[in-house]
């Protein structure tokens, strides 16, 4: 067994999670700046539709990152959390899916550059080729399964800041073309994969002459695949509906309150990107419910509490960002709510990947988009930006409830049903609290 194995027992989290957790917050908030000084430097040289078409674009490669990455991580985690020495066959058949799926990705977003008659479609094209660089990536599952986050983390810090110097040149230069401003960002993310492998090289295993087949890894893999596309596709696909009912600048407008929620639901995401080999091992020794019930409800209540603080005061944050995005006030009080909602749903969603029920979570994923789509039909319409975030929320709490409901059906136990409580009321305080502050002012 591995060291950080025999620390692990009982529902207790490992120290180790949490250190790894607050390291990815801390590169996350890093990149979260780097980010935020992107749009603010794109948005002063690029026109309303140009910002527009930017995040836009910025959006759809975050769909083709999850084309990309197709579940392999997930399930690399699965078939080595506790089982090491299958390492090297493993990462063999998870790079040849993730190459393949990358290029399908090109493809596809070569298809939709022409369908849509792009200007400077060609760099676009061009900037769609950084997925594929996500099998190097792959070089990080041991450190991941050992929950050492360090080296992956500064090195995410380093690309988003490469990312960020290549938009600041760009910009000196007065360039006023989109799809340039995407190749600046999509060479800070390639040279982030590039240095991941290198770094990760000496935790490999040894190549061999010939692996060791892994039947049915990608059998295992497409589900959570479809999965994870399906949620990008359910948080993204707005895009599609505003810029064709409302237009360029409202989507930019719509984006940059969309880009502050992805803000806050890091904690969520790396979390449980970190828990993920933990919880298997707790499944694996039958321990899986105490530890849900021990990192769940405390998380969902603190996100409840923050985004109801935060949601009276949502005009005025994005005023920090530009005055020009106030409008989108609205949009980002139902995000917010999403938000809450997410950090029941990433814990949950994980622990149907620790439990193996990859075919579960395919089928909550497909809902959500069936539902997303079908009510940004009527929504952005009748609502427009504002309405495309109250879908958000209403697509977020069902994909919180259904996988709630496979976890117990699976005989997880969640504990008791009051302590998943405080997401809610902790938003209504929240916001309560921070009401009554505002109106002071």
């Amino acid at each position: 067994m591995k060291p950080q194995q025999e620390r692990e027992s009982g529902g207790q989290v490992p120290g180790a999670v949490w250190r790894g957790t607050a390291l990815q917050v801390l590169g996350r908030l890093w990149g979260a700046a780097c980010t935020l000084a992107i749009l603010y430097l794109a948005s002063e040289k690029l026109d309303s539709a140009g910002f527009g078409r930017f995040t836009f674009y910025i959006a759809l490669f975050a769909w083709l990152d999850s084309l990309a990455n197709l579940g392999t991580g997930q399930v690399a985690v699965q078939r080595t959390a506790a089982s090491p020495d299958r390492m090297g066959s493993v990462l063999a058949a998870a790079r040849r899916i993730r190459v393949r799926a990358g290029l399908a990705g090109v493809a596809l977003c070569a298809a939709f550059v022409a369908w849509a008659e792009e200007p400077d479609g060609a760099w676009i094209v061009l900037a769609s080729l950084y997925p594929v660089t996500h099998a190097l990536e792959l070089s990080t599952i041991p450190a991941r399964n050992e929950l050492a986050w360090r080296v992956p983390v500064l090195v995410r810090a380093i690309s988003a800041a490469v990312s960020l110097g290549n938009v600041a040149v760009l910009c000196s230069f007065g360039v006023d073309r989109p799809a340039l401003y995407l190749i600046g960002v999509a060479l800070g993310s390639t040279l982030g994969n590039v240095l991941l492998h290198l770094a990760s090289r000496s935790h490999l295993p040894a190549r061999t002459a010939s692996q060791e087949p892994e039947p049915g890894f990608f059998r295992e893999a497409l589900p959570l695949g479809i999965s994870a596309l399906c949620a990008q596709t359910y948080f993204y696909v707005d895009n599609l509906f505003v810029r064709e009912y409302c237009g360029l600048e409202p989507l930019g407008h719509y984006n940059v309150a969309v880009r502050v929620m992805s803000w806050s639901i890091m904690l969520a995401q790396y979390a449980t990107l970190t828990m993920l080999p933990w919880l298997r091992r707790r499944h694996i020794e039958g321990e899986l419910g105490p530890a849900l019930a021990r990192v769940g409800p405390p998380l969902f209540a603190g996100a409840g509490l923050a985004c109801g603080l935060a949601a009276p005061w949502s005009g005025a944050i994005l005023a920090l960002l530009r005055e020009e995005f106030r409008p989108a006030a609205a949009s980002l009080q139902w995000l917010l709510g999403a938000t809450t909602a997410i950090y029941a749903g990433a814990i949950l969603m994980t622990a149907l990947v620790a439990l193996g029920r990859n075919v579960e979570s395919l089928w909550i994923a497909l809902f959500g988009v069936v539902l997303n789509v079908a009510l940004n039909f009527w929504a952005v319409p009748t609502h427009g930006i504002a309405g495309a975030a109250a879908t958000t929320f209403i697509t977020e709490a069902f994909v919180a409830l259904a996988g709630a409901w496979v976890v117990t059906r699976a005989g997880i136990s969640l504990g008791p049903a009051w302590r998943w409580l405080g997401g809610p009321l902790g938003f209504a305080l929240g916001a309560g609290l921070s009401s009554a502050v505002a109106m002071g002012y």
